[in-house]
């Protein structure tokens, strides 16, 4: 074994990495997914070629804690409507049955509730797994294991695990981001790469407690730099941890951050025009439900439209 593993001094860099996830590198993180540079270009795919060319480019995946039940929408269950009001294993507590008729639709006979009569019109385009449950009835753990497999261990999120397989296509944009993540209820284990390489992890743009309107990802901005002093301190900032790199056998979080600090550059001028709605015609504001007659749906209507 390498005694190089073992550095018996910590230089301020490494101390401030481990202390304290280097003040502000969890953004930076997620920057390190690039793409090609031109359409001839095979993108960041860590995986070999899987055997059957993937019909897969992008996945959105909609959390919606406090969303409408699963009873209430897909998941028909006859019998629990015929029990309702009857008392339950809990006591002092009784059946409660689902509010919304259901009905099978398409060719494949899909049961879906009356509350979402425009969806029913997909049915044949949708897949429904109806067999998924928690291992625990607490949110915190459920909601961490619905994203990485696991309530108890640290695993990658099912998001890192997309982007490790896929890829990205874009090389001025993170290849995997959460929109307004929480800070409790799994927090940043939720779209956290674990084992995978650090370009995996997810990159938060807002938080659950401020408004869509104000959503930025954090340590982006320098107001202190002009674009080409930024770049001459990048470049330096990059040569230097270059030569660290070069006296270790691996870092993984030092190569992370060479790649991050160029993707960040890039971003500065390509997310605040992404993240810009202005340009948007009015149909497709209205059509997301965006805007000052949209107050109940403009903040999760433009969630929507950025992903």
């Amino acid at each position: 074994m390498s005694a190089s593993s073992f550095p018996l001094e910590l230089s301020r860099r490494q101390w401030l990495n481990s202390a304290a996830g280097g003040f502000g590198m969890l953004a930076l993180k997620g920057l390190l997914s690039e793409s090609p540079a031109s359409e001839n270009s095979a993108g960041v795919r860590p995986l070999p070629s899987p055997h059957f060319a993937p019909r897969a480019k992008q996945v959105i995946f909609l959390c919606m804690r406090g969303g409408p039940s699963h009873m209430e929408t897909f998941d028909w269950k006859p019998k629990l409507n015929a029990d309702n009001g009857k008392p339950s294993r809990s006591k002092n507590q009784k059946l409660f049955g689902s509010q919304w008729e259901f009905r099978r639709y398409g060719e494949s006979g899909l049961a879906i509730s009356d509350l979402m009569p425009h969806t029913a019109r997909h049915a044949d385009q949708l897949c429904v797994l109806n067999g998924m449950h928690a291992d625990s009835p607490e949110h915190a753990a459920a909601l961490t294991q619905m994203h990485t497999g696991s309530a108890q261990f640290h695993r990658p999120s099912i998001g890192s695990w997309v982007l490790y397989g896929l890829g990205s296509e874009n090389r001025n944009l993170p290849g995997f981001v959460s929109i307004k993540p929480p800070v409790i209820l799994g927090g940043a284990r939720n779209y956290a790469s674990a084992f995978l390489p650090a370009h995996c992890q997810g990159t938060p743009i807002g938080t659950m407690s401020r408004s869509m309107k104000e959503a930025r990802v954090a340590n982006l901005e320098n107001a202190n730099l002009s674009a080409a002093g930024q770049r001459e301190q990048l470049e330096l900032v990059n040569r230097l941890n270059r030569l660290t790199l070069a006296r270790r056998e691996q870092d993984e979080a030092l190569e992370g951050l060479i790649h991050a600090g160029e993707l960040a550059f890039s971003m500065q001028q390509d997310l605040p025009a992404l993240m810009d709605f202005s340009q948007e015609s009015k149909s497709t504001l209205e059509m997301y439900g965006i805007g000052a007659d949209s107050s109940r749906t403009d903040d999760f209507g433009r969630q929507c439209l950025l992903a």
